[in-house]
């Protein structure tokens, strides 16, 4: 997830579903909290419980979520309008596997404030910090969505913290991002997430197919398959109302986002400069970050691998029929290079 212009579709979708609601109903919605847990203490979905915490570092304070108590660290640095709670469960599928799950809110995201590092230089050095306060060696690093210039920036600025790299549907690209208008977004920070959350509560179908609007080029048939797919594979449909929770409340994730535009803007990360083993992920039918993302950072980073999900979209690695195999083949990367 990268981009707000997401939400700004996901709210459209909403209205449509939504129109003629009484004034009463709307009355109602303005006085409802939205449904957003925000403890830092919670279930996110089955069995995945987050426990945030506030690491103070030298460059600032960093809040985390770190599961597992030994085995090799992998650092998930999230993706847009995500945080601790988002790379938590974005990284789940590596639960069992013996290895430890960093998982810090980056720059402006729930309680890691926007001072601690705008740049991507900034944040790999925040994390870097992070690693010498929790006392963390070395760490597998999986870059996710619009994670991908901090955790390759990372990669390339600490050769000597990281073992491997996995990057999944990563940017390594530079490019403009547009903004949602002023009153777009006063109108998604007062209602705009209520909209979405009770949308999704009477129609998660409708959310489903708004998403993959936004983040595949599906033909129709296509986008009907997968929609079918995701509702009618339970795990995958409890997966994506998970993932769908985590991009809440919109006001505490919307500094970062915005930052991770502004700072897209600019030169990409020296892939060139990254010498450990590195595995690139990306569907070839990526609606979000396109694949030639992908294609450009197996091509500069020396000896990366690649996994091309074909015919897949920006969230296949966890949301399509050949998931299973996609995690299959990065479980078996970080295994061959995690310190033993």
């Amino acid at each position: 997830m990268t981009r707000p212009r997401r939400i700004v579709r996901a709210v459209r979708v909403a209205l449509a579903v939504l129109v003629g609601l009484p004034a009463l109903g709307l009355a109602g919605l303005l006085l409802w909290d939205g449904g957003v847990n925000d403890d830092p203490r919670r279930e996110i979905a089955d069995g995945v419980r987050v426990d945030l915490r506030t690491a103070t570092t030298r460059l600032g304070p960093v809040e985390y979520d770190l599961y597992g108590t030994r085995g090799p660290v992998v650092l998930v640095v999230h993706a847009g309008l995500g945080g601790a709670d988002q790379g938590r469960l974005f990284a789940d599928w590596l639960r069992g596997d013996g290895f430890r799950i960093l998982s810090p809110s980056r720059p402006g995201y729930l309680g890691t404030p926007l001072d601690s590092g705008r740049t991507n230089e900034e944040q790999a050095d925040l994390l870097a910090a992070l690693l010498d306060g929790l006392g963390i060696d070395r760490v597998g690093v999986l870059a996710i969505s619009a994670g991908g210039p901090v955790g390759y920036t990372f990669a390339a600025r600490h050769p000597g913290r990281v073992w491997g790299v996995v990057a999944i549907s990563a940017q390594s690209t530079p490019r403009p991002a547009a903004e949602p208008a002023p009153v777009q977004r006063a109108f998604l920070n007062a209602i705009g997430q209520k909209i979405a959350a009770l949308t999704a509560k009477i129609s998660l179908e409708a959310i489903v197919k708004g998403t993959l609007d936004e983040t595949s080029t599906f033909t129709a048939e296509q986008r009907a398959a997968r929609v079918a797919y995701i509702m009618g594979t339970p795990r995958v449909r409890a997966f994506f109302q998970a993932m769908f929770a985590t991009t809440f409340p919109y006001q505490r994730r919307w500094p970062g986002t915005d930052n991770d535009a502004a700072q897209l803007r600019h030169t990409g990360p020296p892939l060139e400069r990254i010498t450990a083993p590195t595995l690139v992920v990306h569907g070839r039918q990526d609606g979000d970050v396109p694949f030639s993302d992908g294609e450009y950072a197996a091509g500069r980073i020396p000896r990366a691998e690649h996994h091309w999900l074909e015919q897949d979209d920006h969230l296949a690695f966890w949301l399509s029929p050949a998931a299973p195999r996609a995690q299959a083949t990065a479980r078996t990367f970080l295994r061959r290079h995690a310190p033993r």
